[in-house]
């Protein structure tokens, strides 16, 4: 993998959700201390400048995306909530190859898993808010596990 990276991938798990008894998964909104780790993780991802938000439809990761306050369309992506890795990956291999910078807002441990299998680094654990950029040489369709290399990782 010589040259530049062809294409940007930024892997984020949605901020610290509150624990409301008898409210249901995907309807936990996100914490004080959430809502102030995304916005510090958007003024880290802003400058990267993404096209594309793909986002889980919890209540949580949506207030991510949100609060990341990137200039992008935020698409909802059923398929993401409770997705596994290789899910996540077939979901980014449909992404058009117009799209140069793409974030995807997410779950664990499918989120933690995708960095892993892309990369083959992150051990350190993908906290809530965490996020990590992903540079890829080949298109979205290349998309393969091992074909990206970590730039960076952020951990609130």
């Amino acid at each position: 993998m010589n040259g530049a990276p062809a294409k940007t991938l930024i892997v984020v798990r949605h901020a610290t959700a509150a624990q409301v008894p008898g409210l249901a998964d995907r309807e936990r909104p996100l914490t004080d201390q959430g809502k102030h780790d995304a916005r510090q993780a958007g003024d880290l991802i802003r400058p990267l400048r993404p096209e594309l938000v793909l986002c889980s439809p919890s209540v949580r990761t949506r207030q991510t995306a949100d609060l990341l306050g990137v200039d992008a369309p935020i698409e909802i992506e059923h398929d993401i909530y409770e997705a596994y890795a290789d899910e996540l990956l077939d979901l980014l291999r449909r992404t058009g190859p117009e799209v140069e910078t793409l974030v995807l807002v997410g779950h664990n441990p499918g989120v933690h898993e995708l960095v892993l299998m892309l990369t083959g680094d992150g051990d350190a654990g993908f906290p809530p808010g965490a996020y990590a950029v992903i540079g890829l040489h080949g298109g979205w369709q290349d998309l393969d596990p091992g074909t990206g290399v970590l730039v960076r990782a952020h951990r609130p």
